[in-house]
């Protein structure tokens, strides 16, 4: 597997060695994810400040971008020097011509990877000291391909000079040895640029479809000329002749381009094939070959289109222009002109064309196209619109909108927060794109099975054509035979069976509200038996919830909150605001809520264990427990005590209420579970997951209590963030394979150490779409069984697809080694193999989200 080496200069105030927290922060994000073997800090040449920290890694699993994006998460400055650029390009026609123009561009000086996808997307990483952006378009444009629209990169940060990198270990096919800077990344949509299609012809670009029917036209003619008496055998063998060029025309083209890059590509197998049976007087043999070949062909690229424009339906979502708001005025521009800041306005019942924050008018928005949710959510103004907001996650969700999202029967205007080249729907179209040139477990199994199966399948079909050397058979024998198993052993399906899954599972993913980095996190997906969960905001509301009001002795429990909360709204702990906010709502209206509480006054801390304030001439106090036995006065009676004990044990944080030297009741307050939570884990249960864990920072008791109350199988608490890391550690020790579900930020080093780290309300975060392994785009933990369930079938249609690829190959070797199969058989079984492979994975576009 190909390795690379990068050596980042880490820029962060006073880093002087490995142990810097700062570094430390880095290493922990990254240090354990697929794909990455190793970081180190390197020593940096005299008279350097920065320190180097080095990054060894498999760019198939994980690219550079995604180490830099995790590197500005921690607070590092990059230097500039390489690139990485995802492109969308016309004309590649199959898996194995992806990998033809994949080597191509690996030979081009300064290029340190490429991944080129069946779909038509490349992904690039560059040394932008040795290779310009343009030299690399000219590069593509050289391999008749036509740039459709791309990722371009933007220098980032603070131009450093690059240093002399020390050479370092050696790895099995290249190493590079290099500074990296951070870099941004800009979608620009419909970046159109002119070229020819690499299908074209003369019929345009359905010339390779018209000229497969008039092969199979011209060979139907000249094989049924030779039913009539008196026609002459020319006039067939004509036909045939013309059958040959229409069909070998583009298998000829592709096997020239294969050879050029030193790749014997099953084209060029084909092709000596053909030849062969033309050279053994074989000519409708040869001529049914081909037609079958390029039908083939050209069914598997329309079957791979199908796959491919059900992801491009992404980029359509946003509309391309938007109304402008311009003194009272509205005024039709492009979405590429929008700035943050400008003021639009979405009629009803049309898309959404930026993200932004409502600033007037009221209305429900269909966000299904981004987050998958499948009710609208109700949109409402902020209540300063003047305001301005650096990250969406400040913004309530009932402010913000998705550029796509299709708004309601109401009239909305919305201040741009996002130009379109970052919105979510780009920054998703992006993040998809790439997912198709990371391969898969699988796919690299099967990539390396080839490079080692084609190279012998030549070697046998030479020592096939000697074998009238040996066995008592003429040589026009041995020769057929010899085509004969040049066409059994291409292993074409191989080449496109688990790419296409992995296009067709990521596609349906994206549709709904699912992004799956590649074809790893979703075959590893695929294969858990435990779930690991963060607790807030993850399995709980993320806020807590006044539970229960226990008044004691006389008083009722309506004086009792009366006085809690007249106490507590002079507070600006989260407690008090949680018990201030549900308690004016159990008075009914906030407003006529906040009639009935009393004025207090004087409000003090007390022991740093609760608080104290003064009320109608009484002194209140709140807090734990331990703040009455240390106060003093009179002590805690022993069945209140037992009450505030039994709340806790549930999960409750209590407070006591005293007033003056009487105890007058407790309240209980709790991060509540998610209404979702319990249902979903039934289904995870029901998808085979063994083990749901939670991690949490809080008391083990909290912990077990909202375990029961939903249905997990562990609960572990009182963790420290370096504590959950370990704890994923043990679980994968146990288990093989662990996901963790996070926000994505919090969480990042526990993700970052599972087998897949998934992040919730990815659509919200912008660390969580470049960190996850697989974010669900909602905030929703009814997503997860639909991406397990998916996954699951993914892996089950990779499996099926690779043994029926394998299978046929395995039969039809032997069968036309023995004489069992023709070259019309076996092209016929071969083909065929290759279309239900194909078909098979296009199952999963319509994966049904229960």
């Amino acid at each position: 597997m190909k390795k690379l080496k990068i050596e980042i200069p880490v820029l962060l105030p006073e880093v002087a060695h490995e142990q810097d927290a700062c570094v430390q922060r880095l290493i922990e994000q990254l240090e354990g994810r697929e794909g990455i073997e190793e970081i180190h800090v390197e020593n940096t040449p005299p008279g350097v400040k920065e320190s180097l920290l080095c990054f060894h890694y498999q760019p198939e699993i994980i690219p550079v971008a995604r180490i830099q994006a995790l590197a500005r998460q921690v607070g590092a400055e990059l230097t500039a020097r390489f690139g990485h650029m995802v492109l969308e390009v016309e004309g590649i026609r199959h898996q194995r011509h992806a990998r033809g123009v994949e080597s191509a561009l690996e030979e081009k000086s300064g290029v340190l990877d490429a991944e080129v996808s069946g779909s038509g997307v490349i992904r690039l990483e560059y040394d932008r000291q040795l290779v310009s952006k343009e030299a690399l378009y000219q590069a593509i444009q050289e391999q008749n391909l036509g740039i459709r629209s791309g990722v371009v990169n933007r220098a980032g940060g603070k131009d450093h000079a690059a240093h002399a990198a020390p050479s370092g270990t050696s790895s099995p096919k290249k190493q590079e040895h290099v500074h990296t800077e951070g870099e941004e990344h800009e979608h620009k949509e419909g970046e159109e640029h002119e070229h020819g299609h690499a299908h074209g012809g003369p019929f345009g670009k359905n010339s390779e479809l018209i000229f497969v029917l008039l092969c199979g036209a011209l060979l139907g003619v000249g094989w049924g000329l030779t039913f009539i008496d008196g026609i002459t055998s020319w006039i067939s063998l004509a036909c045939y002749i013309g059958a040959y060029f229409f069909g070998g025309y583009y298998t000829a083209k592709e096997a020239i381009e294969s050879i050029a890059v030193k790749r014997f590509e099953i084209d060029f197998l084909m092709l000596i094939a053909a030849m062969g049976a033309a050279f053994l007087g074989e000519w409708a043999e040869g001529a049914l070959l081909l037609f079958l070949f390029s039908l083939g062909h050209a069914l598997e690229h329309y079957a791979m289109n199908k796959a491919q424009k059900s992801i491009a339906a992404l980029a359509e979502l946003a509309p391309r222009t938007a109304l402008l708001k311009r003194s009272g005025q509205l005024d039709e521009v492009s979405i590429d002109q929008l700035q943050v800041g400008d003021v639009i306005v979405v009629k009803p019942n049309t898309k959404i064309p930026a993200d932004g924050v409502v600033v007037d008018g009221k209305s429900s928005v269909n966000q299904a196209p981004i987050t998958g949710e499948s009710v609208p959510v109700d949109k409402e103004p902020v209540k300063d619109p003047q305001a301005t907001f650096t990250r969406q996650q400040e913004v309530p969700a009932q402010h913000w909108v998705f550029a796509g999202s299709i708004n309601g029967n109401g009239s909305l205007e919305i201040k741009v927060q996002k130009q379109a080249s970052d919105s979510t729907l780009s920054r998703l179209v992006k993040l998809v794109n790439e997912a198709q040139t990371q391969k898969s477990p699988t796919q690299l199994f099967t990539d390396r099975f080839e490079r080692i199966f084609v190279p012998s399948v030549l070697v046998l079909v030479v020592l096939l054509l000697f074998a009238w050397v040996v066995v008592d058979e003429p040589f026009s024998e041995s020769f057929y035979r010899a085509m004969a198993v040049l066409v059994a052993a291409s292993p074409c399906a191989l080449a496109i069976s688990t790419p296409s899954a992995v296009l067709s599972g990521v596609a349906r993913a994206a549709r709904g509200g699912v992004l799956i980095k590649g074809g790893r996190p979703l075959e590893d997906l695929g294969v858990l038996t435990a779930i690991a969960f963060d607790k807030t905001g993850t399995l709980t509301e993320g806020t807590p919830r006044l539970t229960h009001v226990v008044p004691y002795g006389s008083i009722s429990e309506e004086e009792l909150l009366r006085i809690t909360v007249a106490v507590e709204q002079l507070s600006d702990h989260p407690l008090a605001k949680a018990v201030v906010r549900d308690g004016l709502k159990r008075f009914g209206q906030p407003d006529s809520g906040a009639r009935k509480v009393p004025q207090a006054e004087d409000l003090q801390a007390v022991l740093g264990k609760g608080i104290q304030a003064r009320l109608n001439e009484t002194t209140v106090y709140i807090g734990n427990r331990a703040l009455f036995e240390e106060l003093g006065g009179a002590p805690l009676p022993a069945d209140l005590n037992e009450k505030a004990a039994r709340l806790e044990d549930e999960g409750n944080t209590t407070m006591i209420i005293r007033q003056d030297e009487q105890y007058i009741g407790v309240i209980a307050l709790m991060d509540t579970p998610r209404p979702e939570a319990k249902a979903t884990l039934e289904k995870l249960k029901k998808l085979g997951i063994r083990r749901m864990i939670m991690l949490t920072g809080d008391n083990q008791k909290v912990g077990n209590a909202v375990a029961r109350e939903i249905g997990l199988t562990d609960a572990w608490g009182n963790l420290l963030p370096e504590q959950k890391v370990a704890s994923i550690k043990e679980l994968k020790q146990q288990e093989s394979k662990v996901a963790m579900v996070g926000d994505g930020v919090n969480d990042a080093p526990a993700m970052a150490h599972s087998t897949v780290g998934i992040a919730m309300g990815a659509a919200g975060s912008d660390v969580a779409l470049e960190t996850a392994d697989i974010a669900l785009m909602a905030d929703d933990l009814t997503n997860l069984p639909f991406a397990i369930g998916l996954s699951r079938q993914s892996k089950r249609i990779i499996q099926q697809n690779l043994w029926m690829s394998l299978g046929v190959t395995a039969f039809l070797i032997p069968a036309t080694i023995f004489g069992f199969a023709s070259i019309g058989i076996a092209v016929l079984i071969h083909e065929g193999s290759t279309l239900v492979v194909v078909f098979n994975a296009l199952r999963l576009l319509a994966f049904r989200k229960e």
